[in-house]
């Protein structure tokens, strides 16, 4: 069965007792494999999937093409996430001391169900174990050093949370995402503005990389991704799918100063500021 297809099913992953629980959410409750329930306001979230991979992709909402006057894409490009990147429903989100741009990105999560290789477009969705709300959380500072893989901005730790579970049963071709800072939508765009749909990525992927169960697969942004202020409440929506929240801390700088440092060049700017930063040159 498709993932599309047939009733909704949420399963979430929970802290429970010192072990990783699946658990089935009931209204306020949240209900364990051998029945015990759990309220949910208590519960201590874990990603819902455990990766081998997590890869991403570039510029892939109109949206966010046209705010970086960026020409019409006609392929995609991507880059992956480290898997100490992943981070779970109300967990924090790091920013360094010595850093001040660090972006959230809402995104459609993709948790591949079993192991995908030459597959098809029109196979894809029979491969999808389910959806979730992600933030591809990016420390732009580091723009000026990590040219296209992203590895710094995008891959330091807690940079990729993920649920609050993993959701099928839904058409994510008729879903919103929506981002909020604070209870503010500061992100909102359809899933069908995607240049690339999801089986177009997946079955582009897998022609040379096998996909596994559990790894997740990010399918891009919408525009005015924006940088986050320590103390800010953080949400992604998907809606159908459901609500991912995470608030931003601080931490000290790295102990160490060897390697290429924060930056806020222009080029830096441009990409964290956004169509914001277009508005301060036309000022200019």
């Amino acid at each position: 069965m498709s993932v599309l297809d047939g009733p909704r099913e949420e399963w979430r992953r929970i802290l429970f007792e010192g072990t990783p629980q699946w658990v089935r959410p009931e209204g306020e409750q949240l209900r364990l494999g051998d029945g015990r329930t759990v309220a949910e306001a208590d519960a201590l979230y874990l990603a819902p999937c455990d990766p081998t991979k997590i890869i991403c992709i570039h510029l892939n909402y109109d949206s966010r093409r046209v705010e970086f006057r960026a020409p019409n894409l006609v392929t995609p490009t991507y880059f992956q996430k480290p898997l100490t990147t992943l981070n779970a429903h109300r967990g924090k989100l790091s920013r360094p001391a010595d850093c001040q741009y660090l972006n959230y990105e809402g995104e459609v999560g993709v948790v591949i169900g079993k192991p995908m290789r030459n597959v098809g477009r029109d196979e894809a969705w029979d491969y999808i174990a389910g959806f979730a709300p992600v933030n591809d959380v990016g420390a732009q500072d580091f723009r000026d050093t990590d040219a296209g893989s992203m590895l710094r901005v995008k891959g330091q730790d807690g940079f990729c949370p993920i649920g609050p579970g993993i959701v099928r049963g839904v058409d994510i071709r008729e879903s919103a995402l929506r981002t909020y800072i604070n209870g503010e939508v500061v992100q909102d765009g359809a899933i069908g503005e995607m240049t690339f749909d999801i089986p177009y990525i997946l079955a582009d992927l897998c022609r040379h990389i096998t996909l596994l169960p559990g790894d997740l697969i990010l399918s891009g942004t919408p525009a005015n991704s924006r940088p986050m202020n320590v103390g800010d409440v953080v949400e992604v929506e998907v809606t159908g799918v459901g609500r991912l929240t995470n608030t931003v801390q601080e931490v000290p700088a790295p102990r160490y100063q060897v390697g290429h440092g924060p930056t806020a060049s222009d080029a830096v700017r441009r990409v964290a500021l956004g169509g914001d930063w277009w508005k301060e040159q036309e000022r200019a």
